[in-house]
């Protein structure tokens, strides 16, 4: 059998489940991640309040499900079901609107949990080995000299890798020196909104809320959201504008904030807990990148948020880089096959040679380009259905008759939600999808008003034609007055 090395920079959850990926075809795997290993107990806090919680959906289970049935099995018995949005509006009022008419959800996933799975589903491969503690330094992706540093003792190594893999990131080093290389299109965004989370215990011993929703506090220009969490707790996550998280420069403030906005959930987290948490808790920045290409030659790529870091409005970043190490190892698997591989050689993409990996990258960075950068804008767009829209009338009018469309003719009509969270279709396809869908949706919904309006109207001629109706409708509008 052929050997060639594949060193996967980034111990994260899209670089672990590349791991797997590239052993399971034969390839030698060297894993470097800057972090220590976040499987030890005295680790854990590294990763336990890092970010935002996950949300995994079909996109991430067909990747788990692609490398091994089992594994997914495994990850779907850690998730919390959640079966829609339960909108909480200011007078305490609490609304579900269900994703789905067919019942699909999405799933609630402790970051930490998913991260020692998939890195200890890698270290069952013998041919992977992990080194935490170290950074990557540097790489000549044309002789295939790697440069890492161990953090510990400050001594650098230098490795053989056929092909690099940048996992390491919105930030990531290897993206950087893929730069050097290729004329990169890029283009990174900070947006004008911040967040900063809060944790919500038990009480006694069981959920404070609904735990099977995402729930939602919308309040037009800034939000509060709430995801379980299996040990029975939420993790609370405030987003608005930093002009007011500037102006919120106290404890006594940010209680006060909530009291006035959020007066439900003031009790369930406790003044205490969220004066301390958010004096305490750092706020963090939101932002999304993009770039092109991927990839170079056929000796180096990128993938996840060193590819297409997305803000997480609609919970897709985790699903989208295990959708790229899927999408990848599809176009490896597809290019060896067209090669003529013998049966038993037909799922081994470490025979694929040098030019043929070149193909490889080019098809992978071509077409994924186009499907990140829809997703991107997609999770942006979505802040301001979060924030704002999921109280509208018009919009929950059209998502209704979308629904119901749905119901009637499933492959015809999709809604947009579904398409991303519920199919593997391709984001590109799904943006170009849904803008066809949109004019006719659009003005189906204007005639369903304009018909709904007319209906009104015959029916208050109905009314005013007959004087004792009139009488009593003027009674009823003086007794309403009076109130």
């Amino acid at each position: 059998m052929t050997e060639r090395t594949v060193v996967v920079i980034g111990g994260g959850l899209v670089g672990s489940l590349s791991a797997c990926y590239f052993a399971k075809r034969g390839w030698s795997v060297k894993l470097y991640e800057k972090r220590p290993d976040v499987r030890l107990p005295e680790n854990a806090s590294l990763v336990e309040h890092r970010s935002i919680n996950l949300a995994i959906s079909e996109r991430g289970f067909s990747a788990l499900r692609r490398l091994d049935a089992d594994l997914e099995k495994r990850v779907k018995e850690a998730v919390i079901p959640m079966h829609g949005r339960m909108i909480h509006t200011l007078d305490g009022k609490q609304v579900s609107q269900a994703y789905d008419v067919f019942g699909k959800h999405i799933n609630s996933v402790g970051r930490s949990a998913l991260i020692r799975l998939l890195l200890g589903e890698a270290e069952r491969f013998s041919s992977v080995s992990m080194r935490f503690g170290h950074e990557f330094v540097d790489a000549d992706f044309d002789s295939g000299a790697v440069t890492v540093r161990d953090l510990a003792s400050g001594e650098k190594a230098i490795m053989h890798a056929d092909l690099v893999v940048g996992a390491d990131g919105a930030y990531s080093k290897v993206r950087q020196r893929l730069m050097t290389k290729v004329m990169m299109n890029y283009s990174q965004t900070y947006i004008e909104h911040g967040y900063c989370e809060f944790s919500m215990a038990p009480r006694d011993g069981a959920f404070a809320m609904d735990p099977n929703h995402l729930h939602i506090w919308p309040r037009g220009s800034f939000m509060l959201i709430a995801l379980p969490n299996p040990d029975r707790s939420f993790t609370c996550t405030l987003f608005m504008p930093w002009s007011q998280f500037d102006a919120l420069m106290t404890g006594d403030a940010i209680v006060a904030f909530f009291g006035a906005h959020f007066p439900d959930v003031l009790p369930l987290i406790g003044e205490v807990v969220v004066r301390s948490e958010y004096m305490a808790n750092p706020k963090g920045s939101l932002m999304y990148l993009k770039c092109s290409p991927y990839s170079y030659k056929g000796k180096a790529v990128i993938l996840g948020d060193a590819a297409h870091a997305m803000v997480p409005f609609y919970g897709q970043g985790m699903n989208c880089g295990f959708e790229d190490v899927e999408a990848l190892d599809k176009i490896m698997l597809d290019v060896l096959n067209r090669s003529g591989a013998s049966e038993d050689q037909s799922d081994q993409t470490v025979l694929l040679t040098d030019s043929q990996m070149v193909n490889v990258l080019e098809e992978y960075s071509a077409s994924r380009t186009q499907d990140a950068s829809a997703i991107v804008d997609l999770a942006l767009a979505n802040y301001v259905e979060m924030r704002a829209k999921v109280v509208d009338y018009t919009y929950l009018f059209r998502k209704h008759l979308e629904g119901f469309l749905h119901w009637l003719f499933p492959r015809s009509v999709i809604p947009l939600y579904t398409m991303v969270s519920f199919t593997s279709i391709p984001y590109a396809t799904v943006v170009r999808r849904w803008q066809r869908q949109s004019i006719w949706l659009h003005r189906l919904t204007k005639a369903a008003a304009v018909g709904l309006g007319a209906f009104a109207g015959l029916a208050l001629v109905q009314v005013l034609s007959k004087p004792a109706a009139i009488s009593h409708l003027m009674s009823r509008i003086s007794s309403l007055l009076a109130k």
